[in-house]
């Protein structure tokens, strides 16, 4: 029977004029006890992409060839079929005609899969092919992330939830405790695809919303409907995981997850917090290697990531970078450890948590509980002898002195502030008690910085010229010339965002020696900016402007992260 299953598709392929007879050849020998569909087998084998081949395919089987993403799908339609089902045989149901639903799959060849679809559906089938990451995002979007593993479950009646005020969990059988693992395990994994950096589980009144942060924008995720019967489980899996007391519901928790899911290494940062309807879970994904990007990738102009340079590889002094929470200022500070890392320095970190692993780098967690505070652990990193110190953030006056008189005393320091500009980091250390003298003569730098989102290159758009809002939204015009402006589109590869990944915009502001005296005669912040102007500083809307020009970003997100400059 395979053998004249294998004819018969032999006889499909090589009509598709696609494939010589030795491709072909090769192509049943290697793959023919895989189980794998036809197209994967052709993709892995390096012979086709998936969706010309499957084209052509359509076109010998003389069945319609279908992208999902165009096709709107009545839901009476998505209900002929089960979630199981779908994502079993990783198929869709598209639409109902003349009594047959057609059903979308890159499988044609699947035996057994047409029958056991009939039965499902009651009705007959019409087979149409699409590609299976369309497959895999229509399952997701129109039955919800892990829909299967939760219709089972429900199927089995497998776990009860008893009232969260009791928050009775009975879970009888190891597969069913499996099966909230599966679970949770697929919504972290489709997190990871989607390049979410946080996770929400959100308990409401009727549901469990779960929503990813992906380029630092809430998405909710489809979810089956039924989820809201499984959150103290799915809560207790993810406190498990991350060695908290699963008993504690009243009080905040923190923990950490190391996971690998798919040959991928993922660690998980993860922060409970009691509600209204149960604890709301927020989990920020850290992969070992995002965190650790070069100078170059930051998104610097040439000028400030030349002054960067030089900066980092002073003996002494203190570098602070400065922002709000989530606008990329540890992966700075990563990028500045891992461009000074050398076999002849010493580096030293002392950090709130330790987000990225840093080979060849020192790294200590501070852990307020045993009184191990950013004091006390700098008191006792200056007796290690280090050459470089980085401290995760200056929160109080005490870390702020010892890392002044580190610095003073030889040592270069990199840390993090949280003001809204460059030049509010001098006021923002003279207001935690330090002495304007301590701060001119030990700060060389301080880089404000926040992140845009970077347009789509696959479906920006040029705007139109004359546009009234960008003349009104302060940007300057006069610079335009005949460069284009960029605004988003929709397509596929961003998730209809028009936007894919994001990049910092920054103000370098270097402490000069016509800026010192300004600092230790208490001038205000504003005036101190308008020195560094003088000096050649761009401001953050200016570095903003420049990437508007370049086609990196839009107006609207210049305008959404910086501040008008005054």
């Amino acid at each position: 029977m395979a053998n004249k299953m294998n004819t018969r598709m032999a006889e499909l392929l090589k009509r598709t004029g696609l494939f010589s007879d030795g491709q072909l050849e090769t192509l049943f020998d290697s793959g023919a006890d895989s189980g794998a569909p036809i197209a994967q087998r052709v993709v892995d084998a390096g012979l086709a992409a998936e969706e010309p081949f499957l084209e052509a395919l359509a076109g010998v089987l003389e069945v319609p060839f279908v992208r999902l993403a165009d096709v709107a799908i009545p839901a009476d339609v998505i209900s002929r079929l089960p979630a199981k089902v779908v994502f079993q045989y990783n198929v869709i149901p598209v639409s109902v005609e003349n009594g047959a639903l057609r059903v979308a799959t890159n499988d044609p060849f699947n035996p057994g899969m047409t029958d056991a679809l009939r039965l499902v559906a009651g009705m007959r089938i019409r087979l149409v092919l699409s590609c299976s990451t369309e497959l895999a995002k229509a399952a997701n979007k129109f039955y919800g992330v892990g829909a299967d593993t939760v219709e089972q479950l429900i199927q089995d009646n497998r776990i009860q939830v008893a009232p969260e005020a009791s928050g009775k969990i009975d879970i009888n059988e190891m597969d069913q405790e499996a099966s909230i693992v599966k679970f949770v395990n697929q919504v972290v994994w489709e997190a990871y695809k989607d390049r979410a950096t946080d996770i929400h589980f959100e308990p409401m009144e009727d549901e469990l919303r779960i929503r990813y942060r992906v380029d630092g924008v809430l998405h909710q995720t489809s979810m089956p409907p039924q989820l809201k019967r499984f959150q103290a489980a799915i809560i207790s899996r993810i406190k498990v995981m991350s060695n908290m007391d699963i008993a504690e519901r009243r009080l905040p928790q923190d923990g950490r997850i190391s996971l690998g899911i798919h040959g991928q290494d993922i660690d998980i940062r993860v922060s409970t917090l009691p509600t209204v309807y149960g604890e709301s879970i927020s989990l920020r994904l850290l992969t070992r290697s995002s965190g650790l990007l070069g100078l170059e990738a930051l998104g610097m102009n040439s000028r400030d990531e030349g002054a960067f340079r030089k900066l980092i590889h002073k003996p002494h002094g203190i570098l602070l970078v400065t922002g709000p929470t989530g606008s990329g200022k540890s992966t700075t500070l990563y990028a500045c450890l891992h461009a000074i890392n050398s076999i002849d320095k010493r580096v030293i970190t002392i950090e709130d948590p330790i987000e990225y692993e840093v080979p060849g780098i020192n790294q200590s967690q501070i852990k307020p509980e045993i009184e191990y505070t950013f004091g006390t652990g700098l008191r006792h990193i200056l007796r290690q002898d280090p050459d470089i110190i980085m401290i995760g953030e200056i929160r109080d006056f005490e870390t702020a002195e010892i890392a002044i008189r580190a610095s003073l005393t030889g040592h270069l320091v990199l840390s993090t502030l949280h003001t809204n500009d460059s030049a509010g980091a001098i006021t923002r250390l003279a207001d935690m008690g330090v002495e304007p003298f301590l701060v001119s003569s030990s700060l060389e730098a301080v880089i404000a910085q926040r992140l845009v989102r970077v347009l789509c290159k696959s479906c920006r758009r040029q705007r139109p010229s004359g546009d009234s809002f960008v003349a009104s939204a302060g940007f300057p015009v006069d610079r335009i010339g005949g460069t284009p402006i960029f605004e988003p589109g929709e397509c596929e590869k961003c998730r209809h965002t028009g936007f894919h990944g994001r990049t910092g915009i920054y103000e370098v502001l270097l402490i000069t020696d016509e800026i010192r005296p300004m600092i230790v005669g208490r001038v205000t912040s504003n005036v101190i900016k308008q020195k560094a102007m003088a000096q050649g500083m761009k401001t953050l809307r200016d570095d903003g402007w420049d990437k508007v020009l370049r086609g990196i970003t839009t107006v609207e997100e210049v305008l959404r992260v910086a501040e008008e400059d005054e």
